[in-house]
């Protein structure tokens, strides 16, 4: 079976009580933990920033993995470095350069990544494949959760996976919107090996029911 990697997004956790949350979280199986930055400015909604990574960053020992919904992108890459993320992620569209802004993530000592919208093209991929550590597709809009998974983001995971494989790199491929339990193992078998997943998880009683339904239907891959 491939490496797969669960990534519940504290977007949907209880922020009055988010430590225990993830540590809860990381019991129950989690691989990663998805760290949605959003600014009211390139998406509608605003939420967390760097003070809020450090608060947890004690809490596990798993990667946090910020998803940087901002634009600009640079100014606040070095602070979400120092707080203790691992990987950081960012929407081509919010960067004037984005090789450079690549560069700069992992000279913060980042893993880096690009996150494609449902309608944004891959021709962004092109120059950039040596610098990347993941590539995060949306399938969903992004700026909130607890929204369905755009059935049509299946041929893009086909089309990165396919690039990727081409390239020969170690890239995770990552997808993140309408994940659940009945919709895991399609994503994987287009290509992809690390789920993101909000609402599905957080919102249910029981995360490691979730997790443990998750895996089992990776496991038929």
């Amino acid at each position: 079976m491939a490496n797969y990697r669960i990534a519940p997004s504290i977007l949907s956790a209880d922020f009055s009580r988010l430590g225990e949350e993830v540590r809860n979280v990381v019991t129950a199986g989690a691989d990663i933990i998805h760290f949605d930055v959003m600014d009211n400015h390139y998406v509608p909604n605003l939420t967390i920033g760097p003070l809020v990574c450090e608060a947890i960053r004690p809490h596990v020992q798993v990667p946090i993995d910020v998803h940087l919904m901002v634009k600009p992108v640079d100014r606040i890459v070095p602070d979400f470095a120092k707080a203790g993320a691992n990987i950081i992620t960012f929407h081509p569209e919010a960067s004037e350069h984005v090789d450079r802004t690549l560069q700069l993530i992992r000279d913060n000592g980042c893993k880096a990544g690009l996150v494609f919208n449902p309608a944004t093209p891959l021709h962004y991929l092109e120059h950039v494949m040596d610098k990347l550590d993941i590539i995060l597709l949306m399938s969903v809009n992004p700026g909130f959760g607890g929204q369905s998974f755009i059935p049509h983001t299946l041929k893009k995971i086909a089309a990165v996976r396919k690039l990727i494989n081409e390239s020969g790199r170690d890239i995770m491929l990552e997808v993140d919107g309408g994940i659940k339990v009945d919709n895991i193992a399609e994503a994987a078998r287009a290509g992809a090996d690390t789920f993101v997943a909000g609402s599905a998880i957080f919102g249910k009683p029981d995360y490691k029911a979730v997790i443990d339904a998750m895996r089992g239907e990776l496991a038929k891959v």
